[in-house]
């Protein structure tokens, strides 16, 4: 269920904002969603996976909170974030 590795670069190299940025607010939220797209097709054909839905519920809390940090920080990187990624705000 876990990200491919040529994926996880990929999504790395599209949301890093310089060379070897593993880090940023972006790249997490980026790799987040990714996986929350995943477990939620997971979910969808195992509805009694209840600590896969635990796990998936706390990917959705980081993500939120990591998209909150950014808005407070920098509005335009969070709109273009969001945008990117087709999120919900």
């Amino acid at each position: 269920m876990a990200i491919s590795v040529a994926r996880r670069a990929e999504l790395i190299k599209d949301y890093q904002r310089t060379d070897g940025d593993t880090g940023s607010p972006e790249v997490q939220v980026a790799l987040l969603t990714e996986n929350i797209r995943e477990m939620t097709e997971h979910l969808k054909e195992h509805k009694h996976d209840f600590s896969s839905r635990r796990g998936l519920l706390g990917m959705v809390s980081k993500r939120t909170r990591l998209t909150t940090y950014l808005k407070s920080k920098d509005r335009e990187r969070y709109q273009t974030l969001i945008q990117s990624l087709g999120l919900r705000r």
